[in-house]
């Protein structure tokens, strides 16, 4: 049987506050990967994160609140 499985297997936050996501898409037959394909996508400071998968959004309001609190300069 095939399935698709889409999960955010990777969050990165960068020294300027940007949060990087990858999303994994991989395709399992009978339960072992036989193919995966990746998206990226970047988040700026300020950026509407209702879409975002729970976990993306917990880190990158941590990321934003600690880099806003430690007087960073906006990013150009």
């Amino acid at each position: 049987m095939l399935e698709e499985v889409i999960a955010v297997d990777k969050i990165e936050v960068l020294e300027s506050g940007h949060v990087q996501v990858r999303v994994a898409h991989r395709v399992l037959k009978d339960g072992v990967q036989i193919a995966a394909r990746y998206q990226r996508h970047v988040l700026t400071p300020g950026d509407d994160l209702t879409a975002e998968d729970p976990k993306v959004r917990a880190v990158a309001e941590a990321a934003w609140r600690e880099h806003t609190t430690n007087g960073a300069a906006e990013p150009i």
